[in-house]
């Protein structure tokens, strides 16, 4: 919930303004509005709570088909039918541990398992995302992985695991010594750890990501950030849902959110120095997990709120905690938790803001059901 306190602080870049529109929170708004509006049905069509009931209907008999009858159609490849036993074949047209050229899928939950549904996404991000997917898995990841770079052919192609010198599953409870701390002399005595082209490529893609966001919010929304940070102390440039709920509603105040995010922050900082032995992250280390998560939640909000993608924190913040406080796993996950969820959380709770700024619905009413 620590997310939750400093969320307020962004309402009126992500919230109020009209150019955030979040595309995913129109979907929901679209059913809202499909169950409660009383639509005249058109001569010889369908209301808009009729053509929802048919296509409710027709996928929920249409899920118990790949999750129950035939799971196998969630993920079929022509390669591995025709060349069963090659694994090269198998590397080539898997959609699983592959490239998945040739394969397809006939599971929804599939399709939109990973970045979400393509339906609430714009054109533009998917078009943007597909062609950097070609990029690296039909042009770098094949170049690196055959031609063995850091021998990238004694590990899967794809895979998100990691493994020993000698391609094992890697054993993390051999390196570890009793009160979870990192064992160097029985790593050294054991294995060095290793990744798969593929996941090693992704870990470097995702600093590339973050510095790609900054440059854009700057590039291409600087402008409009700095023109909403001088109308926020004059209420002026006021789109027509904010000037309805500032006439209908009273907003939510912001020591709320100041309350809020003191007594989680107390909470966190009490669970960490009290539970030290055991969460082995200092308070230091939750503060400065708590800095990057808020000084990343307006520029990946914008990401998100223009292109339904979340760029994710989960490989800085490993970073730099392991950087900082070296040979402590159960620090670097916790670390992780605050400086990568409570941003989540944070957008999680601005989402909804934006869907009761659509409906309609009382701003202070959205802060309690939360």
């Amino acid at each position: 919930m620590l997310g939750f306190g400093w969320a307020g602080v962004f309402r009126k870049f992500l919230v109020e303004s009209s150019y955030m529109w979040w595309p995913a929170t129109l979907v929901q708004v679209s059913i809202f509005s499909a169950l409660h509006d009383e639509d005249k049905r058109p001569k010889r069509g369908l209301t808009r709570l009729q053509f929802f009931i048919i296509v409710l209907t027709c996928s929920f008999a249409y899920y118990i088909v790949p999750s129950f009858f035939f799971p196998s159609i969630s993920a079929m490849s022509i390669a591995c039918w025709i060349w069963k036993d090659s694994v090269t074949a198998q590397q080539i047209g898997s959609g699983l541990y592959g490239l998945g050229i040739g394969s397809f899928g006939l599971d929804w939950a599939t399709v939109a398992g990973f970045l979400g549904s393509p339906l609430a996404t714009p054109w533009f991000a998917i078009a943007n995302t597909l062609v950097g997917y070609i990029i690296v898995v039909y042009m770098v990841l094949p170049i690196a992985y055959w031609t063995n770079v850091y021998n990238a052919k004694n590990f899967p192609l794809i895979s998100s695991h990691v493994f020993t010198d000698n391609g094992e599953p890697y054993n993390t409870t051999r390196v570890l010594k009793s009160d979870f701390t990192f064992d160097k002399d029985a790593y050294n005595q054991y294995s060095q750890l290793n990744l798969t082209a593929f996941f090693a490529i992704t870990y470097g893609l995702s600093f590339a990501t973050l510095s790609a966001t900054l440059s854009h919010v700057l590039l291409f929304h600087g402008k409009s950030m700095w023109q909403q940070s001088k109308a926020a102390l004059t209420d002026s440039r006021i789109d027509v849902h904010t000037r309805l709920m500032k006439k209908n509603y009273k907003s939510v105040p912001q020591y709320w959110f100041l309350i809020l995010l003191a007594v989680t922050m107390a909470l966190a900082l009490a669970a960490c120095e009290g539970y030290n032995k055991y969460l082995q992250l200092r308070y230091w280390g939750l503060l400065l997990a708590c800095g990057i998560a808020f000084a990343f939640t307006l520029p990946i909000g914008i990401i998100q709120a223009t292109t339904n993608q979340q760029p994710g924190l989960n490989v800085i913040t490993e970073y730099i905690i392991g950087y900082l406080d070296p040979g402590r796993p159960v620090a670097n996950v916790a670390f992780k938790t605050y400086g990568y969820i409570s941003m989540v959380q944070a957008l999680a709770f601005l989402q909804d803001f934006k869907v009761g700024h659509y409906m309609k619905i009382p701003p202070r009413s959205m802060f309690l059901v939360q």
